[in-house]
């Protein structure tokens, strides 16, 4: 078994005429939390949305567990254990946090059905999916859809959570809440690729790091590594951590 989960190989993405992703290489190690940093507009949510089929990558090779998914849709790649959180959240705003997470329990014909035992860990990682259980989702503040986002991404055991900016806007007891959230995940085995702007959060909770550029990967290592070296950081983010 390869110490891999995810490969991306010389990805390229094109969306009508515009060519965003110019060859990407990534790969996201099982069992770690990977940080994709990068400046605004460096191919990030591009690259994201190219893994889950979303956008089709035009050439390159993406790999998953050692399966190549670079040609499968999106609910084929949803169905390997891959859940995706995407920037703008995803929720259905009319439907309850119940319903939210229902839609995502894919075993369960009802609520009766879900997990009694991973909702309880969940009402524990978010207190807000429990007490806004029955309320529409679309009438919580930010921080609160970001952690139902998150729960339903969650409800089912994955291997891969691939996350687009899970601190952005958040008070900063959100953020703490869910970095113990996603390190509770990967003590479970979960491999996490999260694109993230806030550095405190990626130092805290990033293994491994790539930093794109101009729809590249411009560099790829420890995020303790980067974390210590400024002029790195400067090099390639243009800020200290």
């Amino acid at each position: 078994m390869s110490a891999q989960l995810l490969e991306l190989s010389g990805v390229h993405t094109h969306i009508g005429a515009y060519h965003i992703l110019h060859g990407v290489d990534l790969t996201v190690p099982r069992g770690e939390v990977t940080m994709l940093l990068g400046r605004n507009g460096a191919g990030k949510t591009t690259t994201l949305r190219t893994i889950m089929g979303l956008w089709q990558a035009s050439q390159g090779r993406i790999a998953f567990n050692g399966q190549d998914i670079t040609r499968q849709n999106t609910p084929a790649i949803a169905r390997l254990n891959i859940a995706y959180v995407p920037e703008n959240m995803g929720i259905f705003a009319d439907l309850s946090v119940k319903e939210n997470l229902l839609l995502a329990a894919r075993a369960a014909a009802h609520a009766g059905q879900m997990d009694a035992a991973r909702l309880e860990w969940i009402y524990g990682l978010f207190p807000a999916v429990q007490k806004f259980w029955h309320a529409p989702a679309g009438k919580l503040s930010g921080g609160q859809k970001q952690m139902v986002a998150v729960a339903r991404a969650i409800i089912e055991p994955r291997d891969l959570l691939i996350i687009d900016e899970p601190s952005k806007g958040l008070a900063p007891a959100i953020v703490n809440n869910m970095i113990d959230a996603f390190a509770q995940l990967k003590a479970q085995g979960v491999s996490i690729l999260l694109v993230e702007q806030n550095i405190d959060f990626a130092k805290r909770l990033g293994d491994s790091v790539a930093v794109m550029d101009n729809g590249r990967v411009i560099h790829a290592g420890r995020m303790a590594d980067l974390a210590a070296d400024e002029a790195l950081q400067q090099s390639l983010l243009g800020l200290s951590l």
